[in-house]
């Protein structure tokens, strides 16, 4: 064999690329377009310019919505909020209000009630109800000197010399409010 035999890998030509191992191959970078400029007529960029100027009021459009729908959910989810606050001191006033006759008939019994350990322990468990109802935020309206019919209701006219007219002289039930709001006038007697 006057010839060399020649390898058939070698004797092929492989391009570049396929020589190299894959990870190394070398990616071809994309071509970047060429505008070229264009002349337009000056029909065509008016059109073009009240396109934009469209385009560009009805964005603002859109964002004064937006804004509008936040300011408004904002302001539905504060009425909300007063809402079930006030649902909640509502539910509470009539609790109280319901409960306020009960803590009546105990001070009535304990009025003239003996003083023994069955007594002591009724006046005991109507201390506890009176603070259970003060946990609730009740508290009792005072009636103590003038009459004042934002808080008082006079029942009953009475004529004592040395007190000045409008005085509070009895008190015929005690009143209450809870959270500010009056639940039960106290219900007095007036002095003329």
């Amino acid at each position: 064999m006057a010839e060399e035999e020649k390898n058939p890998v070698e004797a092929e030509e492989l391009p570049e690329e396929e020589l190299l191992p894959e990870g190394d191959q070398e990616q071809e970078a994309p071509k970047e377009e060429q505008f070229e400029p264009m002349s337009l007529t000056a029909e065509e960029v008016k059109a073009l310019k009240e396109k934009l100027d469209k385009l560009q009021e009805e964005r603002d459009d859109a964002v004064k919505q937006a804004q509008r729908l936040q300011a408004e959910f904002e302001n539905y989810r504060k009425r909300n909020a007063t809402l079930v606050s006030d649902s909640r001191d509502d539910g509470i006033r009539d609790a109280v209000k319901n409960m306020l006759p009960v803590l009546d008939n105990f001070e009535r019994a304990l009025e003239n009630a003996p003083e023994d350990p069955f007594a002591q322990g009724i006046r005991n468990i109507a201390k506890q109800f009176s603070a259970a109802l003060e946990k609730c935020g009740a508290e009792e309206i005072e009636a103590d000197g003038k009459f004042d019919p934002n808080l008082h209701d006079a029942v009953m006219k009475d004529n004592v010399e040395g007190v000045e007219s409008g005085a509070i002289t009895a008190v015929l039930q005690k009143g209450w409010r809870v959270k500010g709001k009056i639940v039960r006038y106290t219900m007095v007697k007036v002095n003329e």
